[in-house]
């Protein structure tokens, strides 16, 4: 049975072990009456704002190029409706329900602060979404990032309507067939509520998120499997020394240093070529230089982490109500301009590009018999008649090719819209959603990794490698045995990808990552 996890959401708490929990868990959530309070007193600035019978943006005017267009009192709620089912353009897959979670929690998040002017009831809505695992249909497609996810969070916002479809219990429905179900009345927007709901950076930020979680399960796992790898290829421990990695200072490469010693510590097969007579002066780059390269990794996912942080409990609605000593205004900006997002996703797509082009390298060591420290070529016996994996290696080339070419910035792209009014955007909803196609292909590359080092330690009978290694050779072995022969091996190969996407295989040393993360 999902088990539903309760929180009070305040607002600019939220953390990531929140974040974390909202995407892997369904939850129920509260707000604090001090967030319903300043909800309150934002409404009730926005109805001084309207009696003053003059034009204020997106509250009584019309939208974009529009916003000279003064909207009369009798139709405010008539403008709010429109501006929903006319932004609701979005095509593609609808996203996930966790993705989804995630988006109506952060706009939760965003308007319980009290500066973007709806009622209590909007925010009420959305918690009755979430409350009551009634997830929007949010297609995929059709933000630019600027002015805010306008289409994602139009649909959204159509549920909360009664308009539209939802997912309940994985099925499709109706929107207002769920509300009704679950006792919940679909809302009339009031003036400047569509506006709140649809400006903002919550879908592109949730999607940022969703890669964010991926590219640190990634690192961790391609870590364990790289040191797989080295006690494999009998590689040499001397390049995590810490003297080599303190003198140069960064923190990624400390860490990843200090993880791959420990991770090694003790291994039988790295004592027995202390003393080998070995032409190998230094190891390929792919073993030794994995600090340098894991570790800058590292970094900057700590750097996108801290921006979507701070994005996460951002308000980026458009205008935003503030009081001042003559009373409230309503002050139009940017803040649904996601830019800051777009560069965590495309320095994110960086770290999870390199983390499959490592991976991928260490494969091709390991089929080498040229410098793969003994083992048979292929990592097979009897190779000739037997091609072991020569084509393994291949579709993990393959997708370390394919995520290069996705891994392209998306942030330096821009496209005018709205005839020119929202003249540069930061194609953030793409930068981040690409993100999941591109941790499937590195995990799938780590996933050849793993089997390809485990076979090499199966090759090194007799000797035993260290005992933290010896359990991620274990939890490999339960699921996927050693490859005497050619076989059918697509199936071994997403055996060994849910190995590393589940996090099964970092479960056992999460004491080694203790000081990763700056971000907790």
């Amino acid at each position: 049975m999902t088990t539903i996890k309760e929180m009070t959401l305040h607002p600019r708490k939220l953390s990531f072990e929140m974040l974390r929990d909202i995407y892997d868990h369904p939850v129920t959530l509260t707000l604090p009456d001090s967030a319903y309070a300043a909800i309150d007193a934002s409404h009730a600035d926005v109805q001084a704002i309207i009696a003053r019978d003059k034009s204020a943006y997106g509250i009584n005017t019309g939208f974009g190029l529009l916003a000279k267009t003064r909207i009369s009192d009798d139709q405010l709620e008539l403008l709010q409706h429109n501006l929903i089912v006319s932004h609701s353009v979005g095509t593609g897959e609808a996203l996930p329900d966790n993705v989804v979670r995630l988006i109506m929690v952060m706009k939760v998040a965003s308007l319980a602060q009290g500066v973007s002017g709806v009622r209590r009831a909007v925010v009420d809505s959305l918690l009755g979404l979430i409350n009551n695992q009634i997830t929007p249909n949010i297609p995929a497609k059709g933000s630019v990032g600027a002015s805010g996810d306008l289409a994602p969070l139009s649909h959204m916002t159509l549920a909360m309507m009664g308009e539209g479809h939802v997912y309940v219990a994985g099925k499709k429905v109706l929107a207002a067939d769920a509300l009704a179900q679950h006792g919940l009345e679909p809302i009339t927007l009031a003036a400047k509520e569509g506006l709140a709901l649809i400006n903002g950076t919550q879908v592109s930020t949730a999607l940022a998120l969703r890669g964010y979680f991926l590219a640190r399960n990634l690192l961790e796992t391609a870590t364990i499997v790289g040191s797989l790898s080295i006690d494999a290829a009998k590689g040499s421990d001397a390049p995590f020394d810490a003297r080599i990695h303190e003198v140069r200072g960064h923190h990624g490469q400390i860490e990843i240093a200090k993880a791959h010693r420990q991770l090694i510590k003790g291994s039988a097969i790295r004592a027995s070529h202390d003393g080998e007579q070995d032409d190998r002066v230094q190891d390929p780059y792919c073993l030794r230089c994995q600090p340098q390269v894991m570790g800058a990794c590292l970094d900057i996912i700590n750097q996108a982490g801290k921006t979507l942080l701070i994005e996460s409990n951002a308000v980026t609605d458009n205008p935003l109500i503030f009081n001042n000593d003559d009373g409230p205004v309503a002050i139009s900006g940017g803040n649904f301009h996601a830019e800051p997002v777009a560069f965590a996703a495309d320095i994110l797509a960086l770290a999870i590009a390199e983390i499959g082009s490592m991976s991928e390298r260490r494969i091709a060591l390991l089929i080498d018999a040229t410098l793969s420290g003994g083992l048979p070529p292929f990592l097979v016996d009897n190779a000739g008649v037997n091609s072991g994996f020569m084509i393994a290696h291949v579709t993990a080339a393959a997708l370390a090719s394919e995520n290069k070419s996705i891994a392209h910035p998306g942030s330096v792209d821009s496209i005018p819209t709205s005839a020119n009014q929202e003249d540069h955007v930061s194609m953030a909803t793409y930068c981040a959603r690409r993100l999941y196609e591109m941790a499937q292909n590195t995990a799938t590359i780590i996933g050849i990794e793993l089997l390809a080092a485990g076979q090499g330690i199966d090759f090194h009978r007799g000797l035993e490698t260290s005992e933290m290694l010896k359990t991620t050779h274990q939890k490999l072995r339960a699921q996927v045995t050693f490859y005497d022969k050619d076989r059918y091996l697509a199936p071994d190969i997403e055996a060994a990808k849910q190995l590393v996407l589940d996090g099964t295989l970092a479960e056992h040393w999460q004491e080694l990552r203790h000081d990763w993360y700056e971000s907790k």
